[in-house]
């Protein structure tokens, strides 16, 4: 399948994107009437014909609407501090996307060294990882949350929310052995200098449970992406 993304539309009629459509019509030389399979991110898979090659938006006519179900059976909130190399935040973003994502948070920790997010760059990695996937949700992304406060705010979420930690003045057990199946999951992951004492403080008062990605010392973006693995891997 080959998936294309909009969120223009207009009732019956959906307009393809000006990045979407040169892919559309110069690498895949698609023509007028020819079918296309398009998502809008929110569940939904559209199959229509175009209707005009000459136009940069590339409309089409909508002839069926699917929702579709859910990719997986849980839904995962990952809350990560940019690291000082945006091309390895990125990079992160991509592959959580690929392997399955509700929502990424950036968040800025005591020892942020990264305080910016090219958000527009960042939701375009998005997309263009949702289709490669075949996911039919595009997560949610929210930047520049100071990690207290994100802590403070899923306070009293019903969720099952976990802390990535390396400190030894807490018992960390795997992610792997504490986490249920299902329902919705909360995992932070530190920046290189990790959670200050403070945060951690916080994150236990607010019902966050330090874990252990394992023995290794993983880079901030390797620790996210593993904690994403490891999630899917026990929900297979």
């Amino acid at each position: 399948m080959q998936l294309f993304y909009t969120e223009e539309w207009n009732g019956n009629f959906g307009f393809l994107p000006e990045a979407e459509a040169k892919h559309c019509l110069r690498a895949l030389r698609l023509r007028t009437g020819d079918r296309i399979q398009v998502t809008d991110g929110a569940g939904r898979l559209y199959t229509g014909r175009l209707l005009d090659t000459t136009d940069k938006k590339c409309p089409f006519a909508v002839e069926e609407v699917k929702d579709m179900p859910e990719a997986f059976p849980f839904r995962l909130h990952l809350a990560v501090a940019p690291t000082k190399n945006p091309d390895r935040f990125e990079w992160f973003v991509e592959k959580a996307v690929e392997i399955g994502v509700t929502e990424i948070t950036a968040l800025q920790c005591e020892h942020s060294e990264r305080h910016s997010i090219k958000a527009d760059r960042i939701h375009r990695l998005m997309v263009s990882a949702m289709k490669q996937s075949l996911h039919f949700q595009l997560p949610a992304f929210h930047e520049g949350m100071e990690a207290q406060t994100f802590m403070r705010q899923h306070a009293e979420l019903e969720a099952q929310k976990f802390i990535a930690y390396c400190g030894e003045d807490t018992e960390n057990l795997p992610l792997g052995r504490v986490c249920r199946q299902g329902g919705e999951i909360i995992v932070m992951i530190g920046p290189e200098g990790d959670f200050s004492p403070e945060e951690i403080q916080t994150a236990l008062h607010c019902g966050f449970q330090t874990v252990s990605l394992g023995h290794s010392r993983l880079r901030t973006e390797t620790a996210a992406v593993v904690a994403c693995a490891t999630l899917h891997a026990i929900h297979a």
